[in-house]
């Protein structure tokens, strides 16, 4: 068994500022020129203040995710412009035993909460077995038995994003009044999209305030 963090990873990105640019000269022309170029930040800065978000939709930003089950269900409350799919309890056994462990708990505390995840997720699979063992179907037995798993445990979701919608995201979940636990990867989602080779995406960033 295994607990600690949250962890995001950035499977891959599509688009970038000038793409954005681009969708928002498509009312007047797309050639591009160095003039044009040079304006990419205004204008995006521009689009971005007046609430005209809508050329922000034509990129995309995909992640994987390994979080806690509180933490996913808060990604699951973003629907518009996200595409959501996570390993499940129901189909399959989750044999990788691992969960969350709160950063910001005392010693004590985190090692008694060890213990009981360790306890909750030891249980979780000797119910499967011995529900299998007394006739339950296995699809049965591994769709029942995860009511053993506490919100500690951890999955992995595969997460992509338009811009609009990651900031979106942002706004809500990357600021101090949200659960320290979904602000923490919000963060390091942002981190990971600034540190793209060559910042693609750095006007668009700074257009939002991010």
């Amino acid at each position: 068994m295994a607990g600690g963090n949250n962890t995001v990873e950035l499977v891959g990105f599509y688009g970038s500022d000038e793409t954005h640019a681009l969708s928002a000269w498509t009312s007047t022309s797309r050639d591009l020129n160095e003039d044009k170029r040079s304006r990419i930040d205004k204008l995006l800065k521009m689009l971005a203040d007046a609430g005209h978000h809508t050329v922000f939709e034509k990129s995309s930003l995909h992640f994987l995710v390994t979080s806690d089950v509180a933490t996913h269900i808060q990604f699951l409350k973003h629907r518009i412009g996200v595409s959501i799919n996570a390993e499940s309890a129901r189909y399959k056994e989750l044999k990788d035993d691992k969960f969350y462990i709160p950063q910001d708990w005392p010693e004590e505390e985190a090692a008694r909460y060890t213990a009981h995840m360790e306890v909750c997720l030891e249980e979780y699979h000797r119910t499967l077995e011995r529900l299998v063992a007394s006739g339950v179907s296995r699809k049965r037995a591994k769709e029942s038995a995860r009511f053993y798993l506490p919100y500690g445990n951890q999955i992995t979701m595969d997460v992509m994003f338009n811009w609009r919608s990651f900031h979106h995201f942002l706004s809500l979940r990357d600021k101090p009044d949200a659960q320290r636990e979904i602000a923490w990867v919000a963060n390091d989602m942002l981190k990971l999209v600034s540190e793209i080779e060559g910042n693609p995406f750095k006007h668009t960033i700074a257009a939002f305030g991010h």
